[in-house]
């Protein structure tokens, strides 16, 4: 049995194809979309721009993915040579980038906010079910309890040490990884490129969909939220403008083809999260909605609140395949 890696898409935007000529106002040029497709560490990823000279904004996607690039060369655990490959490896990761050492901060705050059920340490975690599922021979009952106390052992937030640009993990054996926020990052990072460009009407989705401004015509941009259990289409609909909706959902990827383990994993207790269950966090940034979707679905649910509130969410949207399950506000 193989690893169910689908990289299904956790939000599907609803938004004008590209080319569609859509007049800004009476009187004005008219705007077009341009649309670039293309993977941020292993996710889907996608930039619709409104344009009224392709010239300019050719140019201006080329360098948002010039620093795309920059930024996986930190962020990519499917790189050798990325900086966060080279802390695993290692240990230790002297001359950190400050991209690499910020976004870190964040997701070490995260799991103190969360009481450590979200880790960026989990990585040994996530190996071992990997491991697990995709052996010759496969247990369908998942890792022994004993693997996954063993592996426990090596997850621990409070044992990422940093000094400066200096990273250290105290305790050989132990992985770090930054997936569940790094792609929010790298949103907002492309973005800035895009608005120096003098942009100001775009989706950028490097994994969680980012809002600036409105659609040409005034209009909000609508995203549609993921039916779990059929994630090309939307079980429900958002309409933002200057905001992030950032969404974790089990049904992400899939460890084996029952769907009974997902790539979410409960840190303190090893165990992960339903496939069924997503949950969309809008928030003023991508920087702030990522990570803060994953700990919200880790979170027992009389702590909600206070973690959306203290992570800069503005609201968390539950979804099941039946539909919104539950909102909440901060």
């Amino acid at each position: 049995m193989g690893l169910a890696m689908s990289r299904r898409r956790a939000i599907t935007v609803l938004a004008a194809a590209a080319g569609l000529p859509l007049l800004m106002r009476a009187g004005s040029a008219k705007a077009r979309v341009m649309r670039w497709e293309g993977t941020t560490l292993g996710a889907p990823s996608t930039i619709q721009l409104y344009h009224t000279d392709e010239a300019k904004a050719q140019a201006a996607i080329n360098d948002s993915l010039a620093e795309l690039a920059r930024l996986e060369a930190i962020f990519s655990l499917y790189r050798a040579d990325s900086a966060v490959s080279a802390l695993n490896r290692d240990g230790h990761l002297d001359n950190a980038p400050p991209e690499f050492v910020e976004m870190l901060n964040r997701s070490l705050g995260l799991a103190s906010l969360t009481g450590g059920v979200y880790d960026p340490t989990v990585q040994p975690l996530w190996q071992l079910y990997f491991r697990h599922f995709t052996a010759s021979k496969v247990d369908p009952a998942g890792p022994s309890a004993g693997d996954i106390a063993a592996a426990r052992t090596l997850v621990d937030w409070t044992a990422v040490a940093i000094d400066g640009n200096s990273v250290r993990l105290t305790r050989p054996g132990m992985g770090l990884t930054l997936n569940s926020g790094a792609q929010g990052y790298i949103t907002d990072k492309v973005a800035a490129v895009l608005k120096a460009h003098g942009f100001s009407q775009m989706l950028v989705d490097m994994g969680e969909p980012r809002a600036l401004s409105t659609k040409p015509d005034g209009s909000a941009w609508r995203i549609g939220l993921a039916n779990p259990a059929d994630p090309a289409h939307a079980i429900h609909e958002v309409d933002v403008i200057d905001k992030c909706v950032a969404t974790s959902g089990g049904y992400g990827t899939l460890f084996d083809e029952a769907g009974k383990f997902t790539h979410i994993i409960n840190a303190q207790t090893g165990t992960t999260v339903p496939a069924l269950l997503g949950v969309s966090v809008v928030a003023e940034t991508a920087f702030q909605g990522d990570g803060l979707a994953t700990a919200m679905l880790l979170v027992p649910v009389e702590r909600r609140q206070e973690v959306l509130r203290a992570g800069g969410g503005l609201e968390a949207i539950y979804v099941t395949p039946e539909g919104v399950q539950s909102i909440v506000k901060a």
